[in-house]
């Protein structure tokens, strides 16, 4: 029986065997990443519900059937803020947005970097964590405090703020609450836009004049949606701040402090 010749392999054949394995190592890779990024977020998403869990309770004051949710001065949450400092003793207070449920801790570091990657339990996550500029006072009493949050693909920390402009969620409440161990303050939103990185946004003031009067026509000039409030003068202001992908802007909501 005559015997079957063995096909020879072309560099052609050795060239398509290379290019399946490389095919497969980055298939691989790319899964690996997927599921890394997966893990950052359950594990962020999963610390901050169990702090929200031991922390923070329905308001028994808050909101009843029938009131007017755009007169009430009661926050719908109240925060247990002596469990917050034994987790961390940075924290400055905790924000509420209340047309889209965001319900954050808020901490200050000693630059504006650290929480930028560090969760408020203090281990690296890409989510970080919700912080003031280190530049400003703890007590917000800053004519212009910024918040920076992360604007994450699932909708976590700051992932879902520019929906006051991309599905009007102004109009479901105009208000937010930073609620503080010593007080709770509430910001009415006055503007909400894309701003440039170093712009006149993000602007400190150490008290207010013509400069600071003209700055916040601008802001309000700013907005992409229509708003009631018109800051004065004398306003302390909120700026929540979160990145666009572009790496030269960022998505501002800006809010005046009530008395």
């Amino acid at each position: 029986m005559a015997k079957k010749n063995k096909k020879k392999k072309t560099a052609g054949d050795h060239l398509l065997t290379i290019g399946l394995l490389v095919a497969i190592c980055v298939f691989a890779f790319a899964g690996w990443k997927l599921y890394g990024i997966y893990m950052d977020y359950k594990q962020a998403k999963d610390e901050y519900k169990d702090l929200e869990d031991m922390a923070v309770q329905p308001n028994p004051n808050g909101l009843r059937e029938g009131d007017d949710p755009f007169t009430s001065n009661e926050p719908p949450i109240v925060v247990d803020f002596a469990t917050l400092q034994a987790e961390n003793p940075d924290v400055v207070g905790w924000l509420y947005v209340e047309a889209l449920g965001i319900s954050y801790p808020v901490v200050q570091g000693t630059d504006n970097e650290y929480y930028l990657h560090m969760t408020y339990q203090k281990t690296y996550n890409f989510a970080g964590t919700i912080f003031i500029d280190h530049a400003n006072s703890r007590d917000f009493k800053d004519l212009n405090t910024i918040v920076y949050g992360h604007n994450m693909k699932d909708g976590s920390m700051f992932g879902i703020l520019k929906r006051f402009v991309t599905e009007n969620a102004y109009a479901a409440s105009p208000y937010f609450w930073m609620l503080t161990p010593d007080k709770n303050y509430k910001y009415e939103i006055f503007s909400a836009y894309t701003a440039e990185v170093g712009s006149l946004t993000y602007t400190l003031f150490s008290k207010p004049g013509k400069e600071y009067t003209s700055f916040l026509e601008q802001m309000k000039a700013n907005s992409e949606i229509a708003t009631q409030a018109e800051p004065q003068k004398f306003d302390k202001i909120m700026t929540l701040s979160t990145c666009t992908g572009n790496s030269a802007t960022r998505f501002v909501v800006q809010g005046i402090q009530l008395d």
